[in-house]
């Protein structure tokens, strides 16, 4: 007698939705019909294509960033990528080479956790692994960082060459200044721009004056080279750019440049010693007059500077810093038109006193310390920003702006209050100060 054969049902198979993320650092080529994402998406589908028999199927929508870094998650194709990760509407994420991702092991560390929190698999085509297993985190882990210090490695010879390259003077792109076009890689000399800015240079030294200089400006019609009438800080910046001495500056070290001067070297000494002599007779003039603590750092919500003024009334003196816009006349350009001195330097001199007992603070100070070749641990960092926040009150008003401009890079008030900037390197250089301080007390 024989049995009748029992059917066995085919085992299910789960469907499993992959996404393609593809990515280019530069935006070369990305124009050509058939570019390196289109390349990358191909290999990625085919792949998916050969795991259709485990139920993988792709998404239609495409995750494709081209030309941006892949030293960030500030990419618009991951962002979208991770909210429909979030949204539940992704299964698998599958690249042509991890690096393509990200290069960064901090970043790609979030992003497994991300895809281990969402039960996401992720998959590189030409690395063979998954991070279904241990074994392939480990790799992974390993390949990215190669991955991360290969990217460090290339930064640190593209900035090897830039200095090499500023050193022997060559042009290294951006907006050719006034008096110059750029032809071949190279500065050439517009003579046309060229005589205006020798012109200007030549007034500055026979005024003395940049208010008086950008009033002539704009009244005989000079333009700047983008064809806008000058203000005082293009102006400035015409006047300290050493370029037009024949000289290429890179960090501050002044190398002879391949292009031709067209500004005699006479004329041009003229110019800053009467820049240098003004920033000190200014300097020391406002300070007599309006001790304003802030001035170069207080910007307002519409991003223009905010200036220091002052008025009199019944014999008493009055300080404000104004938004420049409403200075220029436009009163309702600047929710903020103008803020009272006192009370906002107050506020910024409490938030950095509060700032500098921070952890993180003292962490990025000691380690900027460092990196800067100083010979000092997180204790003494601590301590020595603690006294100054003991001493503040007993330093004189210029000790206290000079610190004030040490510590502060930036001030923006707005209409929900105000936000601080710091600068690292400034705590380092008053740390340094403070311990040298404490030294000699000791050695006395």
């Amino acid at each position: 007698m024989t049995r009748a054969a029992r059917s066995t049902p085919a085992p299910t198979v789960r469907k499993r939705r992959c996404a393609v993320y593809t990515r280019k650092s530069s935006e070369e080529g990305l124009e050509q019909a058939f570019n390196s994402l289109d390349a990358q998406r191909e290999a990625c589908e085919a792949y998916i294509l050969s795991q259709r028999a485990e139920g993988w199927t792709p998404v239609h929508d495409r995750y494709d960033d081209g030309g941006v870094s892949g030293g960030t998650l500030e990419r618009p194709a991951l962002k979208r990528l991770i909210v429909d990760i979030e949204r539940g509407l992704v299964d698998v994420v599958v690249v042509y080479k991890i690096d393509r991702l990200s290069r960064s092991l901090v970043d790609f560390a979030r992003l497994v956790d991300l895809f281990e929190a969402h039960d996401v698999i992720f998959v590189s085509v030409t690395q063979a692994f998954n991070t279904t297993s241990s074994m392939g985190r480990l790799t992974l882990n390993v390949l990215l960082s190669f991955a991360q210090f290969e990217r460090e490695v290339i930064g640190e010879r593209i900035r090897d060459k830039f200095a090499a390259s500023r050193a022997r003077g060559m042009w290294m792109g951006g907006w050719a200044p006034l008096g110059y076009d750029v032809r071949d890689r190279k500065l050439v000399v517009n003579e046309a721009e060229a005589a205006l800015v020798r012109q200007i240079v030549q007034r500055f030294v026979r005024l003395g004056s940049a208010t008086r200089l950008v009033e002539e400006l704009r009244a005989s019609g000079a333009v700047n080279k983008r064809g806008k009438p000058f203000d005082k800080g293009q102006l400035y910046k015409l006047l300290h750019n050493r370029v037009y001495v024949g000289e290429a500056v890179h960090k501050g070290l002044a190398h002879r440049g391949e292009h031709e001067a067209i500004v005699p070297r006479e004329l041009w000494d003229k110019a800053q010693a009467i820049l240098a002599e003004g920033a000190r007779t200014r300097a020391g003039t406002t300070r007599a007059q309006t001790p304003a603590l802030l001035k170069g750092l207080i910007f307002g919500p519409t991003g223009h500077a905010m200036s220091p003024t002052h008025t009199r009334r019944r014999g008493r003196l009055y300080r404000y810093y104004v938004s420049q816009a409403v200075l220029k006349g436009a009163r309702d350009a600047c929710p903020v038109g103008r803020v009272p001195a006192g009370e906002v330097e107050a506020a910024v001199v409490a938030q950095v006193r509060g700032l500098l007992q921070t952890p993180e603070i003292v962490v990025r100070t000691w380690r900027a310390a460092r990196e800067a070749g100083a010979a000092i641990t997180e204790a003494e960092v601590r301590s020595a920003l603690a006294n100054l926040d003991g001493l503040w009150d007993e330093l004189f008003p210029a000790e206290q702006a000079r610190i004030v401009g040490l510590l502060v890079a930036r001030v923006d008030v707005g209409t929900e209050g105000i936000s601080i900037a710091l600068r690292t390197e400034g705590l380092t250089s008053v740390v340094g100060d403070l311990r040298r301080e404490r030294v000699e007390e000791r050695a006395a």
